[in-house]
């Protein structure tokens, strides 16, 4: 049954048992119903216009049969006046419909397109012919509309690709000045989940394509069976003409005998009459006996030859309508060109998802750089209040003085006026003697108030020339600390590019290592000259930047370590376990403390290759020595996290690394060993320098006798090495000649106090030999580094990791807070913190849609457990768990694949156990987002493991 529902302008296909949708995903095909059914039309196999004339072709067979057998055919039983009523597409089973030997019910479900009358009566086969031919041209027509609705929605992925593309080209330059984050959140998502509901329609039109073809095989046999019967019809048609020449000859002999008797005559003439009645009796009796046989036989002949050719119409038609289901396959290559095209517009909306937040970000660090520069602005301006209020005071003086000057004047025109009545009496004398006096103080005290003005102006120009010398000497603070200040407003995706430019320089032999050293050091300072003279050449070519960066080289010196990593995992580009979130989280805390951090990584053809940025091989080839031979190994660079990574591609015979996993292979001993080389030998081809080289778990482990054997004396001698086990129950055992293979003395090394295995003593252990080699070993937590020092947690390594007690010691193992951070999750569908959790209730419902269980009711506990199926993670409990979780009426959602066949085979039965139950799902692979979704929905979580080192899912949780 197919029902559709539209809501809000999306269509969710909620049901669709015959042709395998499970009715989780909403489709954005818009409100036209008609398109939408043209698009379902893709998936809906052929088989409804084949069983109509399949259903014809055995009925047809089964009349014959029983006209044969003298029975009558099962449809004479069926009153004159029935109709067979058609049923649904979904309520159709071909297994029912095919009629077996001998009597049987005719419940035969047809489509409603080949609705068709029955005859009851046994001898209607003419009219049965007429209505097969009819029904069967009636399908072709069926099938050429389908074929022309098909062409009509799907005319050339190309161009519906060109078109798509300029249109969001064309719009978004205006869309993303408008849409806020959240918007593009929901953009990716319903891209996600148009991807997802591609993905299943593919998924279930190849299911159909199968059963298609499994009906074709049963076809080819009941073809088979009918050209068996048309050569016993052959033979029996043989057979009777055979019979009929026989009695010809017969008949010519019974006349030569007539003729004999006749010429005897006289005497014998009444024995001759008698014997000639006699012979004619018998002959007579003998010839229409063999007429008899010879029509019966004629009779069937012409019947086995009508059936024939209408066998081989039907074969014809049957082959022809066969030859049209391999349009099926068109089909199937526009969907996957479809799915392709939403991939890549996901991808768009991703990096423009990426952009806003830098954006963002710069925005927020230019906020806080505003708010420095308005406090120095305050401050200036309150030493400029203070100067403006001793330029007032001084005016103020200037014009008491000018007041006093117009006094003075007044009093030496008064004075002259005195002077005129001098002679006339002494009073005046005395008078003018007083006035002079008093002029002699005025002239002091303006003498003394212009020494004052003189005093307020000279210290007002001072403060002014303090002012502008406090201002210049602050631009030239701020220029000269934001050269030797770090730029903080790039990414760091874009220091990891330009390290990975100068070192891939280096290797194509463009510029020395002499100078590459400097320039790295100014990357790794983030020094604002590398990166200004960066962006000024961008535009220009290759050797103008080289020489760009060439005038920039000056000894400065390391503000940290350098760090390398050397690792067969990465989260998230090629992730098994733990090891790959340490690897990444570990890079990210070093680089954000200053220090200069990379990863070698070996290049599988699993990888998830979308996660890595800038992705390149560079023009060179890294020699590496392995059985007695060299060879060639490409080398690759990009970012991921923003960590610059070298990718190593061996060209091997063998091919190491491409082999769809990333472990479990038979000889992983010899691939990892010939990864440990190639990535020394990169860093001495390099002329790298480290600090410290960072080696993780058995698979790296041969990295510490190969650089003190062999690459210490080469030059590569400035690093100490550090070995990190992450789980002692994975040592990489091997017999002691496979370790030749890639350099090491055999003789030297196969030794107690080396690397022979404590336990198998014709064995080499490669953990053993990275303990007594590195500087420095170390595992994921104080607690487990006790425990593998006794002989039960230890598993044969505990008396080597006590004789070397003083360099080994246990860190706890941490996770990226900024990449588990639900507030900020963009996996999520809705964002949380732990003092709002209405988000995690969005998230359990959204996953219980996701995931197809039930939603009824909303407090349901849900148990999650993402892990590795492995039996240090206790799968017998974990299946326990399923089962007692739904005893108790709870739902249980299980994440993680195995690497052990039996186990996987186990759970895949569990899997298929309650593929459809709306409590219970098992998903046996491993999916990072749908990990995330499962973290944050979950109710309660299990980790049932018999021992854990460390353990990163209750950090995840927590």
């Amino acid at each position: 049954m197919l029902s559709l529902q539209f809501e809000k302008s999306n269509l969710t296909l909620i049901q669709s048992k015959r042709y395998g949708f499970n009715g989780l995903s909403e489709c954005n095909y818009g409100n036209d119903v008609d398109s939408w059914k043209k698009r379902v039309s893709l998936f809906l196999p052929s088989r409804r216009r084949l069983l109509p004339v399949c259903c014809k072709i055995q009925r047809r067979n089964l009349s014959s049969y029983n006209r044969r057998q003298g029975k009558k055919p099962p449809f004479e039983r069926i009153r004159p006046s029935a109709k067979l009523q058609p049923n649904s597409d979904d309520e159709f089973d071909p297994e029912h419909s095919v009629p077996n030997n001998g009597d049987m019910e005719p419940s035969v479900n047809r489509e409603k397109t080949f609705e068709d009358d029955v005859d009851a009566r046994g001898d209607a086969e003419h009219t049965d012919e007429k209505n097969s031919g009819t029904q069967f041209a009636s399908a072709i027509e069926t099938n050429r509309d389908v074929m022309h609705a098909d062409e009509q929605i799907t005319d050339s992925p190309a161009q519906s690709a060109v078109a798509k593309a300029s249109a969001i080209n064309g719009v978004g330059a205006e869309l993303l000045s408008s849409v806020q984050p959240d918007d593009l959140i929901g953009m990716i998502k319903n891209a996600e989940r148009n991807i997802l509901l591609l993905n299943q329609a593919r998924v279930h039109a190849l299911e159909d394509l199968h059963k298609i073809l499994s009906e074709k095989e049963t076809l080819k046999g009941e073809i088979n069976n009918l050209e068996k019967r048309l050569a016993e019809a052959d033979a029996q048609i043989k057979f009777a003409s055979q019979e009929k020449v026989h009695a010809e000859l017969l008949e010519d002999q019974l006349e030569n005998l007539q003729n004999e008797l006749i010429n005897r005559g006289g005497s014998g003439k009444s024995e001759l009459e008698l014997y000639e009645n006699r012979s004619k009796i018998s002959n007579e009796g003998a010839l229409l006996a063999r007429d008899g046989h010879i029509h019966s036989l004629s009779k069937e002949v012409d019947s086995l030859r009508t059936e024939n050719l209408a066998l081989k119409y039907d074969i014809q038609a049957l082959k022809s309508m066969l030859s049209n289901l391999k349009n099926t396959d068109k089909r199937i290559v526009t969907l996957e060109n479809e799915s392709s095209f939403l991939e890549s517009s996901m991808k768009e909306l991703e990096s423009k998802l990426s952009v806003s937040q830098q954006e963002s970000s710069n925005i927020s660090t230019l906020k806080t750089e505003c708010k420095d520069l308005w406090a120095k602005v305050e401050n200036l301006q309150l030493l400029l209040d203070k100067a403006t209020k001793q330029a007032d005071q001084a005016i103020l003086v200037l014009q008491q003085n000018q007041d006093l000057r117009k006094k003075v004047d007044k009093l030496e025109e008064s004075l002259e006026a005195a002077t005129i009545f001098k002679a006339s009496s002494e009073k005046t004398q005395q008078y003018n003697e007083l006035m002079q006096q008093k002029i002699k103080l005025l002239e002091e005290r303006l003498q003394k108030s212009d020494e004052e003005i003189y005093s307020y102006v000279q210290l007002y120009q001072e403060s002014i020339k303090e002012f502008r010398d406090t201002l210049n000497s602050l631009k030239e603070e701020s220029k000269k600390r934001a050269l030797d200040e770090p730029v903080d407003d790039m990414p760091w995706e874009f220091w990891s590019c330009l390290l990975l430019t100068i070192d891939g320089w280096v290797l194509e032999n463009k510029i020395l290592n002499s100078e590459a050293v400097p320039l790295r050091e100014m990357v790794w300072k983030r020094d604002r000259r590398i990166c200004d003279a960066y962006v000024i050449c961008k535009e220009k070519t290759e050797d103008e930047v080289i020489s760009t960066f060439l005038q920039l080289i000056s000894s400065q010196a390391s503000p940290g370590l350098h760090v390398i990593h050397i690792a067969a995992e990465m989260a998230p580009v090629a992730k098994v376990g733990g090891l790959g979130d340490v690897v990444t989280g570990l890079g990210k805390a070093l680089q954000k403390k200053g220090h200069l951090v990379e990863i070698v990584l070996p290049k599988y053809d699993c990888m998830q290759y979308d996660r890595i940025r800038d992705l390149r091989v560079l023009d060179a080839t890294v020699y590496s020595y392995f059985d007695g031979k060299l060879f060639q190994n490409k080398v690759w660079t990009g970012t991921v996290e923003g960590l610059p990574v070298y990718f190593i591609e061996p060209h091997h015979p063998s091919k190491f690394f491409w082999r769809g996993q990333y472990y479990g292979e038979q000889d992983d001993f010899k691939r990892f060993s010939f990864f440990s080389r190639a990535a020394l030998e990169l860093l001495l081809q390099v002329g790298k320098k480290p600090d410290i080289i960072h080696c993780h778990d058995w698979q790296t482990a041969f990295v510490a006798p190969l650089y003190w054997d062999l690459y210490f004396p080469k030059g590569l001698n400035s690093a100490r090495i550090c070995f990190t086990c992450h789980n002692f129950e994975y040592q990489g055992a091997a017999p002691a000649s496979e370790l030749a293979s890639c350099g090491l003395d055999v003789q030297q090394l196969h030794r107690p106090d080396r690397m022979q295995d404590n336990s198998a003593h014709d064995r080499v252990n490669p953990i053993k030999g990275a303990i007594v080699f590195s500087n420095i070993v170390t595992t994921v937590s104080p607690t487990y580094a006790q425990e593998v020092r006794t002989a039960e947690g230890g598993k044969g390594l505990h008396s080597t990791l006590n004789f070397h007690s003083k360099k080994f010691m246990g860190i706890l193992n941490g996770i990226d807070t900024d990449a588990w951070d639900p507030a900020t999750d963009i996996f999520l569908k809705v964002q949380y913190t732990a003092n709002d959790l209405q988000g995690k209730a969005e998230n359990k419902a959204a996953m219980r849609r996701h995931l197809r269980l039930s939603s009824a009711d909303d407090s349901q506990p849900l148990v999650g457990c993402i892990t590795r199926l492995v039996p240090q993670k206790g799968v017998h409990l974990i299946r326990h768990a399923i089962y007692r979780t739904l005893e108790m009426g709870g739902q249980f959602v299980l994440l993680g694949s195995s690497p052990v066949p039996h186990i996987q085979r186990e759970f895949k039965g569990i899997a298929n156990q309650f593929q459809d139950h709306e409590h219970i799902r098992l998903i046996l692979k491993y999916d990072e987002s749908l990990s995330r979704y499962i973290y944050a929905a979950s109710d309660m979580f299990i980790i049932p493991s018999i021992f854990e080192p460390c353990g990163l899912t209750q950090r995840f949780r927590c």
